[in-house]
């Protein structure tokens, strides 16, 4: 932040707060008639809209796109996890019965292609894996197929992993219901690393225990944590991980480098990176 023209300065003094914990309380409180910006630690930002923190009269930027390696590089483990059977491998006391299946010519339908859909599609792009991006604009992010809203149902029953990379807003919540996880393949695997609201969880237990996919691979859930004894732990066709696609560890630098790009674009007065649209919510 020093590096690009910025200093640390007593809130009653400051233009600008870097916020990178959930303290709603004294986020509200600093938010003095002098600040103008204001940068989350977070890509996600429902926390501090539902809240009533985020004041319009202030620009907010989150960390979207920030954290996309790290959560691109877990998507793809998950999804050769879930290929090669690697937690009942890992966990197996004898040789058993080979199965498993290549990524190689498969397809992956990312709902949500932003930052972290791209990152997934430069990963996967040694696969050789026929790919479907879908994005609020439909825009072109190098998939094979870039879609729009409108072609969500058609992505869900042409993948073999269907990955969820969107935003929780009111719209996405549980855009996977029922009827929409019905039409997925009864092999198909969900791979979901952007929020557990994005699915109608009662659902997609249902959806697991009949067979009706083949799988789950989820690094968030709704209800958060997974309380002991739900039945997403117990599944045999089910991979949980604890919300660590990205940790401190791994997304510090990178949340280091936004900063530091916004500072210098904040003292420039040019436009900032990763702002927050109130309207839409993300």
């Amino acid at each position: 932040m020093i590096r690009a023209g910025g200093a640390v300065a007593p809130l009653r003094e400051a233009e600008a707060i870097i916020c990178t914990d959930d303290d709603l309380d004294w986020l509200r409180g600093a938010l003095l008639p002098g600040i103008r910006w204001v940068q989350l630690g977070s890509a996600g930002i429902e926390m501090w809209l539902e809240a009533g923190v985020m004041r319009p009269d202030v620009a907010w930027t989150a960390a979207k796109g920030v954290y996309a390696r790290p959560i691109a590089e877990h998507v793809v483990a998950l999804m050769l996890a879930a290929s090669r059977n690697l937690p009942d491998r890992i966990r197996a006391r004898n040789w058993g019965d080979p199965s498993g299946r290549l990524l190689y010519g498969r397809t992956v339908g990312i709902v949500g292609a932003g930052g972290i859909g791209e990152e997934v599609l430069a990963i996967l792009s040694s696969f050789e894996m026929c790919t479907i991006a879908l994005t609020r604009s439909g825009r072109d992010v190098g998939a094979d197929h870039n879609v729009g809203p409108d072609a969500l149902e058609w992505l869900l029953a042409e993948s073999d992993y269907v990955v969820l990379a969107a935003p929780a807003t009111p719209e996405t919540r549980a855009m996977l219901s029922a009827d929409r996880l019905a039409l997925m393949r009864t092999d198909a695997w969900l791979i979901n690393i952007a929020r557990g609201s994005l699915v109608d969880t009662d659902a997609l237990v249902g959806a697991l225990a009949s067979g009706s996919i083949g799988g789950a691979a989820l690094d968030v859930a709704e209800p958060e944590p997974l309380p002991d004894g739900h039945p997403l732990w117990h599944l045999p066709n089910v991979i949980v991980t604890p919300h660590v696609a990205n940790t401190m560890e791994m997304g510090l630098p990178f949340l280091a480098r936004r900063v530091e790009e916004n500072t210098g674009r904040f003292a420039r007065r040019e436009p900032l990176l990763g702002l927050v649209d109130l309207g839409l919510g993300y």
